[in-house]
């Protein structure tokens, strides 16, 4: 029988090198119920956890390899994961970076950017969880650099893949956020303005964009994205944004053995 959480599953198409596996989850394609149905993997979010558990294990035959589960507590710690490291790490990070096979870097999100890195000599992998507290404290750059130093290249080396996020007509943000990437308050290519009915001033932020403006920035230049918004695809994402009680997709990227 094929496996459910691969069938719905997407695959990012960029220019990763031949034994790079990557794959993000949908919310279709496992066995949890009602507002975490159905392929919810964040435990913590309310679900059972007897039914996140399995649904981990379909994700794991997906991913024919071992994912991490990052405590993501929206910074920019990396860590660097091998044979010996643990399913569920307790230290706090949002990014992993691994060089052996058979070990799957793996991003929870649910409205929040996942981001999976690969070097172009195919040594070593990455994926980082980048909301805009995220990327505000340079969890891309970090991921960027740790991915170069464990595959041995430069930026100019790596492929990086953006996934389904919350999109740019969605992310309401207030001045906070543009303080925090330093943004002008007229706004700018990533923050557009926007004035609500009560006359108060808000932006509309588009992670997408912010991301692809640090990497390219660091050197990247073979940067793609998934641009399908996770508040508008009721069917097919979790959002948190959109529901409150939500469960949790993952992009996860791994060497084949």
């Amino acid at each position: 029988m094929p496996n459910s959480a691969a069938t719905n599953a997407i695959r990012p198409q960029w220019a990763a090198p031949a034994g790079v596996h990557a794959l993000m989850s949908t919310r279709l394609g496992g066995v949890s119920q009602g507002a975490h149905g159905s392929l919810n993997l964040g435990l913590g979010s309310g679900d059972e956890a007897s039914l996140v558990l399995a649904n981990r294990e379909l994700w794991a035959q997906a991913m024919h390899s071992r994912p991490v589960w990052l405590r993501q507590v929206h910074g920019a710690r990396v860590l660097r994961l091998d044979a010996g490291s643990p399913s569920q790490p307790t230290e706090g990070a949002d990014a992993a970076v691994t060089s052996t096979p058979g070990v799957a870097c793996t991003a929870q999100a649910a409205d929040c950017m996942p981001v999976l890195f690969a070097a172009g000599n195919g040594r070593a992998v990455g994926a980082a969880h980048a909301g805009w507290r995220g990327l505000a404290a340079g969890v891309v750059e970090a991921c960027a650099r740790a991915v170069c130093e464990a595959a041995g290249c430069e930026p100019v080396d790596l492929h990086v893949w953006m996934g389904p996020c919350i999109g740019p007509q969605q992310f309401e943000v207030g001045a906070d956020v543009l303080e925090a990437f330093a943004a002008p308050a007229k706004g700018d290519r990533a923050f557009v303005p926007r004035w609500r009915p009560d006359g108060q001033q808000r932006w509309l932020a588009d992670l997408h964009l912010l991301g692809r403006t640090r990497l390219e920035a660091l050197g990247v230049c073979s940067v793609s994205a998934h641009a399908a918004c996770t508040v508008e695809q009721a069917g097919r994402f979790f959002s948190y944004r959109r529901e409150r009680i939500s469960g949790r997709m993952a992009a996860s990227i791994c060497l084949l053995a």
